[in-house]
This record gives structure tokens, C-alpha cells and sequence, in this order.
């Protein structure tokens, strides 16, 4: 914890120059974990300066060499895994079964996808006119990560930066500052060249924005809410950096009666609760053919009664807090929400649920009868809340689905192979899923509208830290 109050700059664990710090808190139980630094501009400015000393010579490093770095951080990482699932366990409540499985294991799967896409990079390519295209780093990126996915995110952001040759600057969410510490830990003893890597921790408005700001970042990605989102672009846009986002989402999951009900609607029911409702790409609004609507809700119904929530620190598959009291009391004016619009409470509800007093849980909750002008509808809640709304047609679904200003993801319940390449090609969203199907690592992740820009993961991942040139004329 002693790492909390200093930021890794220039290969080595520094004091910051700001003297702001805040506690940090186990959602779990209000325990204090500890305390961490928020960093100021000179800060950045600190971190910034060494990472853009060090991109002259990182910056000309060969593929060769940077794939022996990166098989470096995987064998570190591989020994550190625990380290990563215990701290996302204690600082955001995440149940250490989930914690392994999902949040640290995103850690070595993302990394092999982003060591294959590198092997196949081209970096140098000759055009049938006989000029030759070659495929630069963009220099030093800012990159900013949020506290529901917090080593995933990190590792989508800083992997490609050091793969393609960039130099960079971490702000992790100062809400699960543990987990980053501990991954610059794994990047420092796998020998990442100092400056290449440096993180600050601070608040968006603080430290985002002085990153934003930079004249010397070139590139900006960014994931969080789809405001803070935009305070990014309007920040960047005074030096013309490029920037990448992943925002917020509202996914539709339509639910057909030719699927196999009550596997498919269990199922979805746990998608959209798991991480405790707080993913950007959960399907939090279930739009179900009237046909089997009925039958839907009953089992809708018995799988969030089913749904556990319990200690992080247990073993199993139940729910943990949400990560603190801000994003409780949000959900719970939701729910409220929901019910003065005159949504039919299905499960769950207000408070907190019985034996969970101390800690920021939430009773896993539905709603049915919702209408797509609903608040619950259509802002994105972040939290284990299900919204459930019929439909008479294929039309009607997809026109339901894409009433939204989001385009993260949507997913399909059905057992017709026509009818899901229809909607594959009428959803407006980054993602389709279809009858649970998982996105796998390697394959770019991202969305349409507000949801953001960019893809992260696999070789598109590569390509927004990448500059194109054009070469005319040489031998």
C-alpha cells in the first residue's frame, strides 16, 4: 500500500509534487484500504517529459525486439495473477471467483491477442504503384481507464502503446488504484524501458484534463462515461491529438420464442447482472417477443431471485457491492425511477438486501411493462437492473434495439440461422452476440454512435497507436 502515495515516472517510484490524496475504500465493508496521491499538471508534466525522452529511442526498436518484451510481461504476469484478483476483490468489490476468472485473466488474454496481431503486423509494405507504406508509432498517448473493468482496460490501453512502439502516460481510475499499482509492478520487473511506461494517479478533471491538454501527448484513449468522454475530445481537440473511446451503453438482448427459453433467459439474466451491473456493454434492456412475454418474465423472474450476493472474499458465483456509495445512491434513485414511471417491479427493488447492511449492495432487480421512452430504458444505470419490454415483430425489435443513443453491443436469443443474419445486419451496434456467444481475445472491441470510437483488442487495437507514411521514390 506504501506504493499508493507515488507515481511510477521514468522507471521509478517517485513522490509527487502534489500534496492532494484521498482515501481508498473496500465497498465490501467501508473499511479504509489506504490512501493514494492525486497528482496535479506538474505532474504530468513530469510523467510526460520522461515519456517523450524515451520515445526517440523506444520508438525505433524492431517488432522482433518488442515481442521479446512483451513475452517478458506474460511470463511476469502469469506470477502475479493472484496479486491483480485480490486487489480488484478488496478496492471494487469484485468476488474473488470472478476476480480470477474474468477481471485478471484479462491480463494474459488480451496480451497473447495483442502478441499474435503484432506477429502478423506489417509494418513495412510495398504498393503495386512502387511506393512503399510504412506504419510508424504515433508517439506519446495519454490513457486514461475506469474502475469497472480496471486491469482489462489498462492492459487495452498500455500493451498496444508499448507494442507499437509508443511511449505512454496511465491514469487509472483513482477509485481502484491497487490493482494499477500492482500492474506496474509486472511492467517495471519484466524490464520495460524507463519512460516508456509512467503512471499518475488523479481526478479526471485534474489529471485527465492536463494529459488531454498536453502539446506533447499525440494520442488520447480514454474509457469511461460518455460526459467525461467528451470533455476529452473538447480538451484535445486545441492540438488536433488523436482520440480513441469507449463510452457507455444501453445494449439491447432480444429474445425470440423459437430459442430455448428458460437456458437463454437464465443466461441473459446473468449477463446482465454480472460485475454487479457494472459494465458498459451488460444487456440491461431485454426485449422479448410477446408470443412467449409471459413466460419470459416468470423466468426472468425466478433467475434474480436465484441470484446470489454474498462476500467477495468467498468463493462462488454471487454478486459483490457496487464499488462505492456514489454509484449506490445513483442506482437506487434508478430504481425509484423506474417504479414512479410506472414500471412493473418483476424482482428486487430499493435497499440493500438482508444481511448486507454494511457494504454498497444491491438487490438484484427487474422491472417488466417498460416502455422504451423510460429513463430505465434508456440511460445507462450500472448496476444488476434489468428492464424488460415486449414486441409484436422482427421490425418492432430491431426498431426498439436501435432507439438509443448508445451502440456498444446487442445480443440475440433465437434458434433461427436466417433470422440471425438478418439482424446481424440491422443491429446498430459494435457487437452482436448470439445465444451467449462471448466475444473472444484478439477481436476488436468497440461501438457505434455514442458509445464511442475506436476498437481496442487484436490488431485493430494496433492500428490507432500507429501513424501511416508513404514512402515515394527510394531504393
Amino acid at each position: 500500500m506504501d506504493r499508493l502515495t507515488e507515481f511510477y515516472i521514468n522507471g521509478e517510484w517517485v513522490s509527487p509534487l502534489s500534496p492532494d490524496t484521498m482515501p481508498v475504500m473496500n465497498p465490501a465493508n467501508g473499511d479504509r484500504l489506504g490512501t493514494v496521491a492525486l497528482g496535479n499538471a506538474e505532474d504530468v508534466d513530469r510523467a510526460v517529459a520522461a515519456a517523450t525522452a524515451a520515445f526517440e529511442s523506444f520508438s525505433q526498436t524492431s517488432k522482433a525486439e518488442r515481442l521479446d518484451l512483451l513475452r517478458r510481461i506474460r511470463a511476469v504476469t502469469e506470477t502475479r495473477l493472484e496479486d491483480l484478483a485480490q486487489a480488484m476483490r478488496t478496492e471494487m468489490g469484485a468476488p474473488i471467483t470472478f476476480s480470477r476468472d474474468m477481471q485478471a485473466d484479462a491480463a494474459i488474454g488480451h496480451l497473447d491477442g495483442f502478441i499474435e496481431a503484432l506477429e502478423a503486423l506489417e509494418e513495412r509494405e510495398a504498393l503495386k504503384n512502387g511506393d512503399i507504406i510504412v506504419r510508424e508509432p504515433i508517439g506519446v498517448c495519454g490513457l486514461i481507464t475506469p474502475w469497472n473493468w480496471p486491469v482489462n482496460q489498462v492492459v487495452l490501453k498500455v500493451l498496444p502503446a508499448i507494442a507499437t512502439g509508443c511511449c505512454c502516460v496511465l491514469k487509472p481510475s483513482e477509485h481502484t488504484p491497487i490493482s494499477a499499482v500492482v500492474y506496474a509492478e509486472i511492467l517495471h520487473q519484466a524490464g520495460v524501458p524507463a519512460g516508456v511506461f509512467n503512471m499518475v494517479h488523479g481526478e479526471g478533471p485534474v489529471v485527465g484534463a492536463a494529459l488531454s491538454r498536453h502539446p506533447d501527448i499525440q494520442m488520447m484513449s480514454f474509457t469511461g462515461s460518455t460526459r467525461a468522454g467528451k470533455a476529452v475530445t473538447q480538451d484535445s481537440a486545441e492540438t488536433i491529438k488523436r482520440v480513441t473511446l469507449e463510452l457507455g451503453g444501453k445494449s439491447p438482448n432480444l429474445v425470440f420464442a423459437d430459442c430455448e427459453l428458460e437456458e437463454r433467459v437464465t443466461a441473459s439474466v446473468g449477463e446482465c447482472m454480472l460485475n454487479t451491473g457494472q459494465s458498459c456493454d451488460a444487456p440491461t434492456r431485454l426485449l422479448v417477443e410477446r408470443s412467449c412475454y409471459d413466460k419470459v418474465l416468470e423466468i426472468a423472474r425466478r433467475a434474480a431471485e436465484d441470484t446470489a450476493v454474498g462476500d467477495p472474499a468467498e468463493e462462488g458465483g454471487h454478486l459483490g457491492p457496487l464499488f462505492d456509495k456514489i454509484q449506490y445512491d445513483r442506482v437506487q434513485v434508478m430504481i425509484q425511477v423506474g417504479m414512479e414511471e410506472g414500471a412493473r417491479l418483476l424482482a428486487g427493488g430499493p435497499g440493500k438486501p438482508e444481511g448486507f447492511e454494511d457494504g454498497w449492495y444491491v438487490r438484484p432487480t427487474i422491472f417488466a411493462d417498460v416502455e422504451n421512452h423510460m429513463r430505465v430504458a434508456r440511460e445507462e444505470i450500472f448496476g444488476p437492473v434489468l428492464a424488460i419490454t415486449p414486441f409484436d415483430s422482427e421490425d418492432e425489435a430491431v426498431a426498439i434495439a436501435n432507439d438509443t443513443p448508445y451502440g456498444l453491443a446487442a445480443y440475440v436469443q433465437t434458434g433461427d440461422s436466417d433470422r440471425a443474419a438478418r439482424l446481424a445486419a440491422r443491429l446498430r451496434a459494435g457487437a452482436v452476440h448470439f445465444n451467449g456467444a462471448a466475444v473472444g481475445y484478439g477481436s476488436p472491441f468497440g461501438g457505434y454512435k455514442q458509445s464511442g470510437n475506436g476498437r481496442e483488442g487484436g490488431m485493430m487495437g494496433l492500428e490507432d497507436y500507429l501513424e501511416t507514411k508513404t514512402l515515394h521514390g527510394i531504393f
